[in-house]
C-alpha cells in the first residue's frame, strides 16, 4: 500500500507535465459582412468534435461572433441571434416607429423627402462621417454583452479575447487587449463610409479588415501553439461584374483586405489548421440567409476533423466559459442610473426617459425601447448604455453624446397629383425645425408651402416639465386653397380661399403614442370666385374658436403600414365672444386600422366630419376625391360641409425584403371605397358613391410613388400619378 502511494506521488508531476504538452489552440475569424455568420458553424463543429479553445482574436463579423463566444455564449445562442435578429433593423439608426415620441412622428406627414439636411449652430452644414451611425448596431451590442460589459481586461473573459480595429488618421492596426467590450466590437467593424467612425482614445477607429482582416499574428501574440483559422473573405469580381460605381468601391475595399489576408496566411504552419467555407454563393449583404451560411462553415470545419482531432483536449470542457454561459440567463440587479450628457437637453430630461426601477432586475426589453425613445428626439449622435459594477453594486450609466452634425433640420418636398384628364395638384414644400432652444428641449418650427394649396405655419413648442408630458404651443398661419362651390349637384363656381391667423394650444403628450390639445384661436380672410359665375357672392369673414384635439399613432409606416393604427379627433366651437361672425360646431374623426400576414396587408379605414348649426359653405367646408379617397374623382373634387367615407385598402409586397438599410419595395394593391358629401341646406348631397381602385406602390428615397387607376358609379374614371401621398 505505501509503495502504491509513493507511485502515485510520482507520477503526478507527470501527468501535469502530460497536461502541459497540450498545446494551446488559438481561433483566428476573419471579417467579411454577413458571410461571418459561417463562424457560428465552425464553432458549433469544433465544440462537437471536443475542440478546446484557448484564445480568440477577430475583426469586425469575427470581431462580433468571437466575441459574444469569448463572452460565454453557446452555439445554440448563437444561431438563436443570427436566425431571429431583425437585421435591416440593426443596420439602421431609426428606432422602431412605436418608440419615437409621438411629436417626431408627426414629422412623417409633413413633405415628402424622408432625408433631411442638419445644420450646427453657428449655420453651417453637418455632413455625418457615415450612411449609418452605428447607433441600433450598438444598442444590440450592449445588450448582447451586457453582462460582460463591465469586464475591462479581455484575458478576464471565459476566453482570453483580441479585437482588431483601425486608425484611419495615420493607418496604425489597433488591436484592443481591454476596454468595454461592446464599443470595441462596434470599432472592428464599422466599415468606412458605411459606419461611421467610433471615437476612442482620442483615434478615429474602422473595421480592422483594412489593416489585418485575419489577425494571425495577434492570435500567436497571446501565447498560442497552434491556430484554427476561418477564412470567410469575400473574393474579387470578375470585369464583367464591375459595373457601377459602388462595384468599383467594394472592390477597391476587396484588394485590400485581400492582400493583407495574404499576407497573414502566409504566416501559417503546418500544425496549424485553415478553415475556407465555400461561400461563393453568398454576398457581404445575405443576412437573410444565415441558415445556409451556418451549415457552409459546419461543413468545411466537419471535413477537416482528421486534422482537427490533434487538437482535441482531453481534459474537456472549458469550465470558465460553462460558468458564464451559466451566468447568462441572471439579469444584473440595477442599484443606481447615471447620466453622462453633453447634448443640449438636461440631464434630468433623459433621466425622465429611463423607466428601469431602481433595486430591481434590468429590465432589457423595456431599456431597448427607453433608448429607441431618447434616440427619436434628434438630439443625439448616439445614446448607448453600459453597466458600471463597483463593490457588488451596478451601476447603469447612459451615454448621451450631441449630434456633431448639428441639430436644426431642413426637410423639402414635392407632392404631385395627375389624373391624366388635365386635372394636376402641385404642392412644393419645406420645413425647418430649430431645436433645443432650452434644457427642456423647446422647438420652433416653420413650414412653408407652394402650389395648389399654400401655407405658411410656424409653431414654438415649449414643454413645461422634464418628461415633455405638458407643453405650450403658440403658433401662425396663412393658407390658401380652392374650394368648389355646388348647387344642385353641379359645380357653379371655384372659390380661392385665403385665412390668416393666429393659436394658442395647451396640451398633453400620452407616452410615444398620442397627443391630446385645448386651444384657442383666430382668423380672418377673404374668398373670390376664381372660375365660374361671377355673380357668385365674394366675402370676407372673421373666425374665433375653441378647439380640442386627439392624436394617436401606433403604425409602424406612415406610408405602408403593416400594424398599427391612427386615430384623430378635432372639435372646434366657433363662437362671437372670440370674434366670430357666425357661431356654429364642426367636429371630424378619422381612423386607420392595419393588419398583416407575410407579405399581405390591409388597411381599414375611414372619415367623417360634421358641421353643426348654419354657417357659411364655403368657409365650413371639408374636401374629399382623389386616389383611394373616393377614386375616380380628381384629388379634392367633392367639396361639403359634412363627409362620409369607409375603406379596405390591400396591398402585397412583390419584392423581397432587403437586409440594407436601402430598402425600396414594391407594392401592387386594390382598394375598395364608399364615401357621401353633403350641405346643411340640402342644396347639395352626393348621395352615397361606390369607388375602387388598383394600384402600384413603389417606396423611393424621396417618398412613396403611387400610380393607380379608379371608377365609381358616378361614371367617373381616372388615373393617377401621386408622388407623396400612399393613400
Amino acid at each position: 500500500m505505501r509503495r502504491l502511494f509513493v507511485l502515485l506521488f510520482l507520477l503526478f508531476p507527470l501527468l501535469g507535465i502530460a497536461q502541459e504538452a497540450q498545446p494551446k489552440v488559438g481561433l483566428v475569424l476573419s471579417g467579411g459582412a454577413a458571410r461571418g455568420l459561417a463562424h457560428i458553424g465552425v464553432l458549433k463543429a469544433l465544440e462537437e468534435q471536443g475542440v478546446r479553445i484557448d484564445a480568440i482574436a477577430g475583426t469586425s463579423m469575427g470581431a462580433v461572433i468571437g466575441g459574444l463566444y469569448a463572452s460565454g455564449y453557446s452555439i445554440a445562442e448563437l444561431e438563436e441571434v443570427a436566425l431571429t435578429m431583425d437585421w435591416q433593423q440593426v443596420l439602421s439608426d431609426d428606432p422602431p416607429r412605436t418608440d419615437v415620441p409621438f411629436r417626431r412622428k408627426q414629422d412623417d406627414r409633413d413633405f415628402l423627402i424622408k432625408q433631411r439636411l442638419s445644420f450646427r449652430d453657428d449655420g453651417s452644414l453637418g455632413l455625418p462621417l457615415g450612411v449609418i451611425q452605428g447607433q441600433n448596431l450598438a444598442l444590440l451590442l450592449e445588450r448582447l454583452l451586457v453582462r460582460s460589459s463591465d469586464v475591462r481586461d479581455f484575458d478576464r473573459l471565459p476566453i482570453p479575447f483580441r479585437a482588431v480595429a483601425t486608425d484611419i488618421a495615420n493607418d496604425q492596426k489597433v488591436v484592443f487587449r481591454s476596454g468595454h467590450l461592446p464599443q470595441v466590437i462596434r470599432a472592428s467593424m464599422s466599415i468606412p463610409a458605411v459606419f461611421a467612425p467610433v471615437e476612442l482614445d482620442g483615434r478615429l477607429l474602422v473595421d480592422g479588415g483594412m489593416v489585418d482582416n485575419i489577425p494571425v499574428d495577434v492570435a500567436r501574440d497571446m501565447g498560442v501553439d497552434r491556430v484554427i483559422v476561418v477564412d470567410i473573405g469575400t473574393p474579387l469580381k470578375p470585369r464583367k461584374e464591375l459595373l457601377t460605381v459602388v462595384d468599383v468601391l467594394n472592390q477597391s475595399i476587396t484588394m485590400m483586405t485581400r492582400r493583407n489576408s495574404e499576407e497573414q496566411l502566409a504566416t501559417l504552419r503546418d500544425s496549424d489548421v485553415l478553415v475556407q467555407p465555400d461561400m461563393a454563393r453568398f454576398a457581404v449583404t445575405d443576412f437573410g440567409r444565415g441558415e445556409e451560411m451556418i451549415e457552409a462553415g459546419y461543413q468545411a470545419a466537419k471535413v477537416l476533423q482528421p486534422r482537427l482531432s490533434e487538437l482535441v483536449r482531453r481534459s474537456g470542457g472549458n469550465p470558465a466559459l460553462t460558468l458564464a454561459r451559466s451566468a447568462q440567463q441572471r439579469a444584473p440587479v440595477i442599484h443606481a442610473i447615471q447620466v453622462d450628457n453633453d447634448s443640449k437637453v438636461g440631464d434630468e430630461v433623459i433621466r425622465n426617459y429611463i423607466r428601469q426601477p431602481i433595486g430591481e432586475p434590468l429590465d432589457m426589453a423595456k431599456l431597448q425601447r427607453d433608448m429607441g425613445t431618447l434616440y427619436g428626439l434628434d438630439y443625439f449622435e448616439r445614446v448607448q448604455y453600459r453597466m458600471v459594477s463597483r463593490n457588488d453594486r451596478n451601476t447603469l450609466v447612459i451615454d448621451a453624446r450631441e449630434k456633431r452634425t448639428g441639430t436644426d433640420y431642413l426637410r423639402m418636398g414635392l407632392n404631385l397629383s395627375d389624373d391624366f384628364n388635365g386635372d394636376s395638384v402641385f404642392n412644393l414644400g419645406a420645413s425647418f425645425r430649430k431645436n433645443g432652444i432650452n434644457r427642456l428641449g423647446a422647438e420652433w418650427l416653420t413650414r412653408v408651402q407652394l402650389g395648389d394649396r399654400q401655407e405658411l405655419f410656424s409653431e414654438f413648442y415649449q414643454p413645461l416639465d422634464v418628461g415633455s408630458r405638458w407643453f405650450v404651443a403658440p403658433n401662425l398661419r396663412a393658407e390658401a386653397w380652392n374650394l368648389e362651390s355646388v348647387l344642385d349637384n353641379d359645380p357653379i363656381a371655384e372659390y380661392r380661399v385665403q385665412r390668416y391667423g393666429y393659436g394658442f394650444d395647451i396640451g398633453r403628450q400620452i407616452a410615444n403614442n398620442g397627443e391630446l390639445r385645448f386651444g384657442i384661436g383666430q382668423a380672418w380672410g377673404d374668398a373670390e370666385v376664381r372660375i365660374g359665375e361671377r355673380d357668385q357672392p365674394e366675402f370676407s369673414f372673421t373666425e374665433g374658436y375653441y378647439e380640442l384635439q386627439y392624436a394617436f399613432d401606433t403604425l409602424d409606416n406612415v406610408d405602408f403600414p403593416n400594424e398599427g393604427e391612427e386615430i384623430s379627433l378635432n372639435l372646434r366651437q366657433y363662437d362671437a365672444s372670440l370674434g366670430a361672425d357666425d357661431r356654429y360646431r364642426q367636429w371630424q374623426i378619422k381612423l386607420d386600422k392595419a393588419f398583416s400576414q407575410g407579405p399581405h396587408s390591409l388597411v381599414v379605414g375611414a372619415r367623417y366630419g360634421r358641421t353643426l348649426d348654419d354657417a357659411q359653405v364655403v368657409t365650413s367646408s371639408f374636401q374629399l376625391g382623389g386616389a383611394q379617397q373616393l377614386s375616380g374623382f380628381r384629388q379634392d373634387a367633392l367639396a361639403g360641409q359634412n363627409v362620409s367615407l369607409g375603406r379596405m385598402v390591400y396591398y402585397r409586397r412583390m419584392t423581397p425584403r432587403s437586409f440594407l438599410p436601402l430598402d425600396f419595395p414594391l407594392y401592387f394593391g386594390a382598394s375598395l371605397e364608399r364615401g357621401r358629401v353633403w350641405n346643411n341646406d340640402n342644396a347639395f348631397d352626393s348621395g352615397y358613391i361606390n369607388a375602387a381602385s388598383v394600384f402600384l406602390g413603389y417606396e423611393t428615397p424621396l417618398g412613396p410613388l403611387n400610380f393607380s387607376y379608379g371608377l365609381n358609379d358616378e361614371n367617373e374614371k381616372a388615373l393617377y400619378l401621386n408622388l407623396g401621398h400612399s393613400f
